[in-house]
């Protein structure tokens, strides 16, 4: 019964970081993001694919699908919400082939020299 317990509390641990990932990656969105090229106002530069990486790094690529997924989503209903749906599936699309990439990539072997590999490969 123990060891069911602490699977149960180690998953909770797990969600709750996720959650705060994805929380930290809309903030950086709501502070930081302005137009890379002025006269395309959709091409935005933020930072919020950094809590999303840092997460697929330390839970996996599949883990960081589900947080491209829910701060896609969030972000494309609330600090993006001018894009709208294809904004939000652009979003997770470009964000989710680079986090499968890298994180496979890291997940073979956990290493600083391969994170950088990962991260020039995606």
């Amino acid at each position: 019964m123990e060891i069911n317990q602490k699977k149960g509390r180690a998953k909770t641990v797990r969600l709750a970081k996720m959650g705060m990932l994805v929380a930290i990656a809309v903030v950086l969105v709501y502070l930081i993001h302005f137009p890379i090229i002025p006269v395309l106002p959709f091409m935005e530069y933020d930072p919020a694919d950094v809590p999303i990486m840092i997460g697929t790094f330390a839970f996996g690529p599949l883990a960081g699908l589900v947080l491209t997924g829910v701060a896609g989503i969030v972000q494309g209903v609330t600090v993006s919400a001018s894009s709208g749906i294809y904004g939000i599936i652009m979003h997770i699309v470009a964000t989710g082939t680079y986090v499968l990439v890298a994180g496979t990539i890291y997940n073979k072997n956990k290493s600083k020299k391969n994170a950088i590999v990962a991260l020039v490969a995606a």
